[in-house]
């Protein structure tokens, strides 16, 4: 259950992170620990890293296990947040059997600790189920358009055999899932090699590199700030009945070209744009409808890109240069 502000309430539960040393991972955990959870975070590391929950090895209630999801664990615990698997297509292309191994046999994995024990499980899963889609906002009744046997295959196919899975416990009466479809996010503690729109934009821009926008830079996408994300998350984990799956993210448009504007100014850049060929099967529009999540959670991204963007910024400028990577100035003034 969770309060008018969306803090979880009642007892202290005992609560599995997998990939909690990643981006949103990190985040997740820190929201958990400050509701009055126990937090046990596994992670493999392949993409997710220990200084990103470095600050919460300080706390009695949280615990760090390097372990690789595909390989089965149990745990005595009473909710399940999945979100382990690679998430940018520069770095679930790399490996993509093991992605697609990650996300089946990982979510596998974990909603056989979720049935031992009894617990929730919430999964991780991605708005690239929707593939290049013909419908546009995206709700989550519309199946999508995938291409099964393209070079993002691995992560889109992956997802959705995922949350097939989650699906068949449930109505089998195994594990009670939670299925939310992420759309794009950012924030502080994205990897500087993340290889997305919003991590390269930044980085480029700082370093005073072209940026590179793929194709015209008129396809779109909605960007969800980090704590927006999360606290979608824990509103429908805690949420008393399966609602199928829901879209978390949020739902104010930009071009990619836009984005990169938006930051060159904020960043205070002299960084030019650079266009170049549109990788294969990349979406021209990514939006999600957030109905469904307005009414039954309550839910409603607060954070504005700009003023989120900044944030990132810092954390990215501050991240390069302890680096070594950029000359040590004072932060941009925050644009108008």
């Amino acid at each position: 259950m969770v309060d008018a502000n969306g803090r979880s309430v009642g007892r202290s539960m005992r609560i599995l992170v997998t990939g909690g040393a990643g981006f949103v991972g990190s985040h997740l955990c820190e929201r958990l620990l400050a509701d009055g959870h126990d937090v046990i975070a596994l992670d493999d590391f392949s993409t997710g890293s220990p200084a990103n929950v470095a600050h919460l090895m300080r706390s009695s209630r949280f615990w760090l296990v390097e372990h690789d999801a595909t390989q089965p664990f149990d745990y005595e615990i009473d909710r399940v947040y999945n979100l382990a698997s690679p998430a940018s297509p520069a770095r679930y292309q790399c490996d993509p059997v093991r992605t697609a191994i990650t996300n089946v046999v990982g979510t596998l994995n974990a909603l056989s600790c979720a049935e031992r024990h009894g617990a929730r499980l919430l999964q991780a899963s991605t708005s690239e189920v929707y593939g290049d889609p013909e419908v546009h906002p995206q709700p989550e009744s519309y199946l999508g358009r995938v291409n099964p046997i393209g070079v993002r295959a691995c992560y889109d196919e992956g997802k959705r055999c995922a949350e097939s899975l989650v699906m068949d416990f449930h109505r089998q009466g195994r594990a009670s899932g939670r299925i939310a479809r992420i759309f794009n996010t950012y924030g502080p503690r994205m990897a500087i090699d993340d290889g997305r729109a919003v991590s390269n934009f930044i980085v480029q821009a700082l370093r005073g590199e072209e940026l590179t926008v793929y194709g015209s830079g008129s396809q779109t996408r909605s960007f969800c700030y980090i704590d927006d994300l999360v606290e979608g998350c824990v509103r429908l984990m805690e949420h008393p009945v399966e609602l199928g799956p829901v879209n978390l993210g949020n739902p104010v448009e930009v071009t990619v070209l836009e984005l990169a504007q938006e930051i060159v100014r904020l960043t205070g850049s002299a960084s030019r744009i650079a266009f170049r060929p549109l990788p294969e099967d990349d979406p021209r529009q990514r939006r999600p409808a957030i109905e469904l999540a307005r009414r039954s959670l309550g839910f409603e991204p607060r954070v504005a890109l700009r003023q989120g963007l900044y944030a990132t910024i810092q954390s990215f400028r501050s991240a390069l240069s302890g680096l070594g990577e950029l000359p040590r100035r004072g932060e941009p003034a925050m644009a108008s």
